[in-house]
């Protein structure tokens, strides 16, 4: 998959000490790219925009 035209950003929950983050891209048309912001020019994994959205639904579920 090429991600060459991914706009990555990380949460607005991710402190300012550039550390341990996850970056997501959502504008490459029918996936979703998530990587370590520590490494951008390494591997990323590409989610389905449903199986993205289901993701972070329940990560974000309260107790």
């Amino acid at each position: 998959m090429d991600l060459t035209g991914a706009r990555w950003r990380k949460s607005s929950k991710s402190g300012g000490n550039g550390g341990d983050c996850v970056e997501v891209a959502d504008n490459v048309s029918g996936v979703v790219g998530v990587r370590d912001s520590k490494d951008p020019a390494g591997p990323a994994l590409v989610f389905a925009p449903a199986a993205w959205r289901a993701f972070v639904a329940r990560a974000v579920e309260r107790p």
